[in-house]
């Protein structure tokens, strides 16, 4: 009888063991995994920023009642900047209108714009979508047939992401990446690392 039961004790230790290396492998894994999709957010927001762009594409975010968020105040921020020192450079900007929001995300950023002196005539407004990839396929309308190159605007977590779409929606595009919230960093961060995630899935199985 001892001999069966230091048997099955040593078989239960064996299994403890190996689910605890199980586990570490996994943690291990995961950890990579991020890591890699950070540095892939991170190569794609140190890349130089061409001069006069034909057109930029701001994408949307959330807009508080009739107030642009902070994301989406940097994103019309870092936008106005760029047009401003590149005066032939036209701006799309994409976004609809959510919960929570009395007017569409693409109307405020206007507003945001134009407050910051860009002429109305150089925005154009697609104000439907309510995704990254709706951004980009509605904007993607409205790319003036004469413009060839392309910088998306948004916060530097969602810029990889962004550029992603553009490349598989056939846009030669490049990320002006905005700073992000220091009070939404984590947060930003997870979330995209999900919704890469779940990009990627999408693309394997085709959908």
């Amino acid at each position: 009888m001892k001999v069966i039961y230091d048997k099955k004790l040593k078989r239960g230790k064996n299994l403890k063991r190996t689910m605890k290396l199980f586990c570490v492998i996994c943690v291990i894994a995961v950890l990579g995994y991020f890591g890699f999709l950070h540095m892939k957010i991170q190569e794609s927001i140190h890349q130089q920023i061409p001069e006069n762009a034909d057109y930029l594409m701001i994408l949307g975010a959330r807009v508080k009642g009739s107030v642009p968020s902070l994301s989406l105040q940097y994103r019309i921020d870092k936008a106005a900047e760029y047009l401003s020192a590149n005066k032939h450079t036209v701006v799309i900007v994409s976004g609809g209108k959510g919960p929570g929001e009395d007017i569409s995300e693409a109307k405020a950023m206007q507003q945001g714009l134009i407050a910051q002196g860009i002429e109305e005539a150089r925005i154009m407004m697609e104000d439907k979508s309510t995704t990254t990839h709706e951004n980009i396929v509605f904007s993607k309308e409205l790319i003036p047939d004469t413009a060839a190159s392309g910088l998306i605007v948004s916060n530097d977590f969602h810029i990889y992401r962004a550029v992603e779409i553009a490349k598989k929606e056939g846009l030669d595009m490049k990320g002006l990446p905005a700073k992000t919230p220091k009070v939404s960093l984590l947060k930003s961060y997870t979330r995209e690392y999900l919704a890469i995630t779940k990009y990627y899935l999408t693309g394997l199985i085709g959908r």
